[in-house]
């Protein structure tokens, strides 16, 4: 998958400014890609040359001007084949505490706890964030009640896919320190 797609299946939510998907890819996209808000502005002026966005202008008083960008209906139409491409290519992890993980005989088991805490530490932060949100898409109904009535659903189940996926870095990063823990007080290092 391109960045450019994931800038369109954000701008499915609306007009927005450079800023504005930037804080939204943290906020909403950023459990399924990531994205620098460096990457965000080049991408946007590829697809506004290749006629994908189109850009407004709105003045502003006390600020600098910002551009408003929003989908062309060339843009839906690549996102549109987007959707109906075949099977998607399987996740490739990268996974630099994994490799540490690995080598965690010959290494600091130490400074692989410390690595692994701090990621169970900004996975409970994940997912309370995306727990928020998902009150907010829910605003007081149940699920069923959302998707028999909210205009879109590709938010709330892509917000599912980044809730299990931080759950599931809990609960491995709680057993691998769960296990050094025990390794250590057996006396093993």
């Amino acid at each position: 998958m391109a960045l450019r797609n994931a800038v369109m299946a954000a701008l499915l939510e609306g007009e927005a400014s450079g800023y504005d998907l930037a804080k939204g890819f943290e906020a909403s996209v950023a459990n399924f890609w990531m994205a620098t808000p460096q990457q965000l502005y080049r991408e946007l002026e590829r697809m506004e040359s290749e006629g994908l966005v189109r850009a407004r202008v709105v003045e502003q008083e006390r600020r600098p001007n910002k551009r408003l960008f929003s989908l062309t209906e060339a843009g839906r139409d690549i996102l549109r084949a987007y959707v109906a491409e075949g099977p998607s290519k399987p996740t490739a992890i990268r996974d630099e505490l994994m490799v540490r993980v690995q080598c965690v005989d010959i290494g600091d088991i130490d400074a692989v706890r410390a690595g692994v805490a701090e990621r169970v530490e900004r996975s409970t932060a994940k997912l309370a964030r995306y727990e928020r949100m998902r009150e907010r898409l829910l605003a007081g109904r149940t699920e069923d009640e959302y998707f028999a009535d909210a205009e879109r659903v590709g938010p709330y189940l892509t917000l599912m896919g980044g809730m299990a996926f931080e759950r599931g870095n809990l609960e491995w990063g709680n057993t691998v320190l769960r296990r050094l823990d025990r390794r250590a007080a057996s006396g093993v290092r």
